[in-house]
């Protein structure tokens, strides 16, 4: 079923700004609002990857400006996650509509459940480097304006840490989002990466990452033209709205709302796969 330029224009704005209060990105919802509007699930995904790359470029360079991001790690990164989204990509155009849903409302529960049971880091505690990653010298030093001081650290777990980004990297190519929540959950936890480091350095890899997955889509004519336009207007003009609302809510509303939304969802998309409602 094709889909007009307002309801994707709508479905958009709906995503990003769904997308922005909780965190992870219009991409990860733009798939399932636009698949509730009828429209075939593998071009949806095309859009949201294209849309990916516009909403992690602003943000992602505003994080290299304030020197906060490892663009030595992103790059480091960057290798495995390149290789996973083109695997991924391909993939989905040979495969078949119902697991695709059902796969995205596994990886939309994945994200509810990392929210649900991950205690945040309170402190940074220094990780001691492994040989590969001091002889690629995976370190780096930020200044936190929170704690007034510089931070210095050191990568660790380098091929670990590569590996569970190219796993990351098929997921985003697959479904057309970025990721973040495997990309820094690896870099928080595998590699002993500061969280804010994490975050910024994920950024940075999730534009380059859907780039690629976004190129294999357009060679295979997938992107609809028409659709492009308004899906990635929308998507920026949705999570504008919901970073002017964001700041007037408490940060147990804005958690509840996520676990919420996400958790309807990926149950909604996994339903919808497996009873062939597609």
């Amino acid at each position: 079923m094709h889909v007009s330029f307002g309801v994707a224009l709508l479905a958009a704005i709906l995503a990003g700004f769904i997308g922005a209060m909780s965190g992870l990105g219009g991409g990860v919802v733009l798939t399932p609002v636009l698949t509730l509007f009828g429209y075939d699930i593998k071009h949806a995904i095309a859009l949201s990857a294209l849309t990916v790359i516009a909403t992690s470029s602003g943000s992602a360079a505003a994080y290299v400006r304030d020197r906060i991001t490892n663009i030595r790690i992103g790059m480091f990164l960057e290798m495995f996650t390149i290789i996973g989204a083109l695997i991924g990509a391909t993939i989905t155009l040979s495969a078949a509509k119902r697991p695709l849903f059902i796969a995205f409302g596994l990886v939309l529960l994945f994200s509810w459940a990392t929210s649900f049971f991950q205690k945040p880091r309170t402190s940074y505690h220094p990780a001691t480097p492994d040989r590969i990653s001091r002889w690629l010298a995976l370190k780096g030093e930020y200044y936190d304006l929170a704690e007034r001081r510089s931070i210095p650290y050191h990568a660790t777990n380098a091929i670990w840490g590569g590996l569970i980004l190219f796993c990351a990297g098929v997921i985003a190519g697959l479904l057309g989002i970025g990721a973040g929540a495997v990309k820094v959950l690896a870099m928080d936890r595998v590699m002993g990466l500061p969280p804010k480091v994490s975050t910024t350095t994920s950024n940075f890899i999730i534009g380059v990452t859907a780039l690629a997955g976004t190129s294999v889509y357009l060679a295979s004519g997938l992107i609809d033209s028409g659709l492009a336009g308004p899906t990635v207007l929308g998507v920026l003009g949705g999570s504008f709205l919901a970073t002017r609302l964001l700041v007037r809510l408490s940060n147990r509303t804005v958690r509840t709302f996520f676990l919420f939304v996400f958790l309807l969802i990926g149950i909604q998309m996994i339903i919808r796969g497996i009873g062939g409602y597609v």
